[in-house]
């Protein structure tokens, strides 16, 4: 067993976990935040996207003891401080960027990190981008408009 300790959404907190628990699992049953969905178990699917340290990660993939110190952001975080939906994810409610819901946690915070390297993606490089986020409803479509609406630009562009 191993102590890990980390700063999740702005706040520290730590468990005791086994050396094979992965962050995933860390994050949905030790500390009950469920908004990190686990799709596929194997980083297929990346709906387990979180960050770590600013960088997006699929918390599938990579072990609890390994985030020891580490900046942890996950879905329940990207909201604004009055609880209110950040302005990426009022544009995914906005554009119809969720069907089912199960893929949007880690399409978004995919997307936010891809908006932190690129404040104004072009469709090519935002369908590139989410290459390792597979959705099985939208069609990606409205998604993208999503996240070009969040970066500023006009989606009626898009739309043609």
């Amino acid at each position: 067993m191993t102590e890990v300790k980390m700063t999740v959404n702005g706040k520290a907190v730590s468990g005791t976990v086994e050396g094979r628990t992965l962050l995933s699992q860390f994050l949905r049953e030790d500390l009950e935040m469920t908004g990190t969905h686990i799709g596929c178990d194997t980083s297929q699917c990346g709906a387990c996207v979180v960050h770590v340290d600013g960088q997006a990660v699929k918390s599938c993939a990579m072990f609890a003891a390994e985030a020891d110190g580490a900046e942890v952001t996950t879905i329940e975080g990207m909201a604004n401080a009055d609880g209110s939906l950040s302005t990426l994810q009022q544009a995914f409610q906005d554009h119809h960027g969720l069907q089912c819901g199960f893929c949007t946690p880690g399409m978004v915070m995919s997307a936010a990190a891809l908006l932190a390297e690129n404040p104004k993606p072009s469709e090519a490089e935002i369908r590139h981008y989410l290459e390792g986020n597979i959705c099985r409803c939208t069609g990606y479509h409205n998604i993208v408009k999503a996240i070009q609406a969040a970066s500023g630009q006009d989606v009626a562009i898009a739309a043609e």
